[in-house]
């Protein structure tokens, strides 16, 4: 078989989309190989040829790329295309390409994720009995030294042989394999600290006083409805994937935190209301004689206006409803300690998620980045 080789050089690389799972390069294809009928010796010196019809009569390898979504050629400003033909019949074949390949990504770490994305170049109609593709052994893939990502950086370019089979026959394959690190600038200002600042600002609530009520509510509802929105904004950007990514995580944990806060305000708004009607009503019955008012036993005075007087002073409505409040003081309102305990219980609350608050997400952080960075 004719052993062509072939190297690449990528002159750009970027647009890189989860959203499409996709990736744009603007590369160089060389390739190399040796045509005995043009080792000839009236060729003293390399001949290059880049008129495109003068190209189409010399002999090409038939390839392609099997992971490209799009191509096209570069005629800007003349067609980007090179055939040297040097006095030994050695023949360098070279082509500028602006192409999209496809990028199968894992988006379980992301935006805390590697990807490797790969460029697959295969022989079309030859089979590997007739056409063999190699890679140059010198430098297979060159990258520019100009190259620049803005979200990614190549931490590694592995090449390898692979095999395309089919019902007519085996077919030469070539892979090229980046190794692509995600830089974390971009979502760190984006998403991570924001979203920390908003939990933070939610821990206010804790230095506040029980009953600022508006207060803590608003500041409550407000962080809580921010987080949302903004995980709505981050998940508008990705793909939707049936699994759950990294940021998910992370937005989920920070909405849980947020309306954590607003649970317990509730919990110890309802004991700080609870002790203030404890208060109200004990208050309401001191220097009452109790006892008397359930015996119906009422000041007695001399003279013809006593049951007047007495009528004046405690109607029987009046006296029926004492009693009903009386009864109601006795069951209920009847050990109004409990509502000063359920009032400092309230307090010792709010005192202690001052602390607890920040040292879960503290303990949450160590993990999440842990196990996201590391494993």
């Amino acid at each position: 078989p004719t052993e062509v080789g072939c190297e690449l050089f990528i002159r750009s690389f970027g647009s890189i989309s989860e959203k499409t799972m996709d990736y744009q390069v603007d590369l160089y294809l060389r390739q190399h190989w040796e045509d005995p009928r043009l080792n000839h010796n009236a060729i003293e010196e390399a001949l290059d040829l880049n008129d495109p019809t003068l190209v189409k009569a010399i002999w090409k390898p038939e390839v392609y790329f099997p992971n490209a979504k799009e191509g096209e050629f570069q005629y800007v400003t003349v067609p980007n295309v090179l055939l040297r033909i040097k006095p030994d019949g050695k023949i360098l074949y070279m082509l500028r390409l602006k192409m999209k390949f496809s990028c199968m990504m894992e988006l379980y770490k992301y935006p805390l994720d590697n990807q490797i994305c790969t460029m697959e170049i295969a022989s079309f109609s030859k089979t590997t009995r007739e056409l063999l593709l190699i890679w140059n052994s010198d430098i297979p893939v060159d990258l520019s030294s100009d190259l620049r990502m803005p979200q990614f950086t190549v931490e590694q370019v592995e090449t390898d042989n692979c095999e395309e089979s089919s019902l007519i026959g085996n077919y030469s394959c070539l892979v090229a394999k980046f190794h692509l690190s995600r830089s974390l600038g971009f979502h760190m200002v984006q998403s991570y600290v924001p979203t920390i600042l908003i939990v933070v600002i939610s821990w206010v609530s804790f230095w506040m006083d029980v009953d600022s009520v508006p207060g803590r509510t608003t500041l409550g509802v407000t962080t809580l409805l921010t987080v949302s929105s903004k995980s709505a904004g981050l998940n508008a950007e990705t793909p939707q994937v049936s699994y759950v990514k990294a940021i998910d995580v992370w937005m989920g944990a920070c909405t849980a935190f947020i309306f954590a806060a607003l649970i317990e305000f509730t919990i110890i708004n309802y004991l700080w209301r609870r002790t203030k009607i404890n208060y109200s009503v004990s208050t309401a019955f001191d220097g009452f004689d109790l006892q008397n008012l359930e015996k119906n036993e009422f000041p007695q005075s001399n003279g013809e206006n006593q049951s007047e007087q007495t009528s004046n002073i405690h109607p029987p409505s009046t006296v029926a409803s004492n009693r009903n409040i009386i009864f109601e003081k006795n069951i209920s309102y009847g050990r109004p300690d409990k509502g000063y305990t359920s009032a400092r219980i309230g307090v010792k609350i709010d005192e202690s998620c001052r602390i607890l608050f920040p040292l879960n997400f503290l303990i949450f952080n160590i993990f999440y980045w842990t196990y996201y960075l590391y494993y």
